[in-house]
């Protein structure tokens, strides 16, 4: 067995967020770590070729969302997302709340895809002079 196939004790930070499939591509990962944006264990990083191994805890924002993840494995691929997961637990998992959709944004043709018909135009025209009244 190479070395290239087990996993190594120790990766860059960059390609660990990209192998964990938390951005898409390696720079995004290196852009948002260069900017300050990344903690390993409460430390601010701002290199990209920090070194990073399991038991370390990371914070980082996602989207809207602060991500706090504990490496548990540095891995050997990017692989597919079930694999991915594989190596970190979430410390503070993504809580949404479902959002209610009943009457947001709705027009006459809302269940139909495509531009509206001339009718539904005519529709829409009527209803706004009907608030305006």
């Amino acid at each position: 067995m190479s070395g290239a196939d087990s996993p190594a004790a120790s990766i860059r930070l960059d390609k660990w967020l990209w192998q964990a499939r938390f951005f898409k591509t390696r720079g995004l990962c290196a852009k948002l770590v260069s900017a300050g944006k990344v903690r390993v264990n409460g430390t601010p990083v701002s290199k990209p070729s920090r070194s990073v191994g399991p038991e370390d805890v990371l914070t980082f924002p996602q989207e809207k969302d602060v991500r706090v993840i504990k490496i548990i494995a540095c891995g050997v691929r990017r692989g597919p997302a079930p694999e991915a997961q594989q190596l970190y637990e979430d410390l503070a998992p993504i809580v949404r709340e479902p959002r209610d959709l009943s009457d947001e944004g709705k027009t006459p043709f809302a269940d139909r895809k495509g531009r509206p018909t001339k009718k539904d135009r005519r529709d829409i025209i009527a209803e706004k002079r009907s608030h305006l009244e």
